[in-house]
């Protein structure tokens, strides 16, 4: 099974690459699909390719349900 993570765009480089929060864990994802997307909005991340753009309010909703199931180890909110 496969899992498509939300995360907030902190920023975007060279080359289609962006650095994304997901909770507090950031890491570079490819923007190729998603070219249109900007800073600070929320997409959700798939193998390391942003695929969709989401809202804030699904985004933080959807990180808080995974917040819940792995506990205190991941942090929505955190920035």
């Amino acid at each position: 099974m496969c899992l498509a993570i939300p995360g907030k765009i902190l920023s975007i480089g060279k080359e289609k690459r962006a650095e994304i929060d997901f909770g507090g864990v950031v890491r570079p994802v490819q923007m190729d699909l998603m070219p249109e997307a900007k800073i600070g909005e929320y997409v959700i991340v798939h193998a390391g390719f942003a695929i969709q753009k989401l809202s804030k309010k699904d985004a933080l909703e959807t990180l808080k349900l995974i917040q819940e199931a792995y506990g205190d180890g991941f942090d929505a909110e955190k920035k």
